[in-house]
């Protein structure tokens, strides 16, 4: 997950990647996916609208849909199978309800594209509790409880629009990460990363334990990818993202 390692520039991290063994890169400009696909590496998840502005409001729509159109199009052009979504935050006046079905009703929109391109778009479930940091954790947003994401992805009812199970959000906000990810894993189609609390390494003064994780993942058969999106705290970033591939590994 390229933003977790700035400032270190992304070819960089990009021959890194390639050198520990990673397969896949994703959260990092667009500019850099041909560079990327050079390395041999996959892009494993486009962005699309970001977290804040997202279609529970129904004047982002229009913005939603095309930034997720565009997304689309970039995934088909680099060889990716998989666009990004929020909910975005609540707002004053939008009920929690009224708020759901303008999600569904935009994502609606754009379903059927997706599914003619062959791409599955991924809603992210985030925390809403950490407010130490602005990327640690995103208080007001809609999406911060995975069953009303579940019941939202029912809600759009297309096999190409599934969850991105964060683990290190989902263990903030739930716990219970290993029975949670059983019970959705027809849903789910991404993972992402990090220790608990703080968002740092995988490593001992976090409280997951990411080898049982990843072999309950495995256990459901998932074949997809996991992504790495610990913010390092280590001197050695580098070896902080050896660590938690060798973490990993299982």
């Amino acid at each position: 997950m390229g933003w977790t390692f700035n400032p270190m520039p992304t070819p960089d991290l990009a021959r890194l990647c390639k050198e520990i063994g990673l397969v896949a890169m994703e959260g990092i400009d667009r500019t850099h996916y041909p560079l990327v696909r050079e390395l041999g590496l996959q892009i494993s998840l486009v962005s699309s609208h970001g977290f804040a502005k997202g279609p529970f409001n129904k004047a982002n729509h229009e913005f939603v849909i095309k930034s997720l159109r565009e997304g689309i199009d970039s995934a088909v052009r680099f060889d990716c199978s998989k666009v990004i979504t929020f909910t975005g935050m609540r707002e004053a006046g939008i009920s929690d309800e009224e708020g759901a079905k303008n999600c569904v009703d935009c994502w609606h929109e754009v379903i059927s594209y997706a599914e003619k391109k062959k791409v599955t778009l991924c809603l992210e479930h985030l925390n809403s509790r950490d407010n130490s940091h602005p990327m640690k954790g995103h208080p007001g947003y809609f999406g911060d409880d995975i069953e009303r994401c579940i019941d939202l992805i029912k809600r759009v009812g297309s096999p190409n629009f599934k969850l991105l199970f964060d683990i290190y959000h989902v263990q903030i906000m739930h716990g219970d990460v290993i029975r949670r990810l059983r019970l959705h894993k027809e849903h789910i189609a991404h993972y992402h990363t990090a220790g608990v609390p703080g968002r740092g390494e995988l490593d001992d003064t976090q409280e997951i334990n990411y080898p049982a994780v990843m072999r309950a993942i495995l256990e459901t058969g998932y074949t997809g990818y996991v992504a790495q999106e610990f913010i390092p705290t280590w001197d050695d970033k580098g070896l902080a993202l050896r660590h938690a591939a060798k973490v990993c590994d299982v």
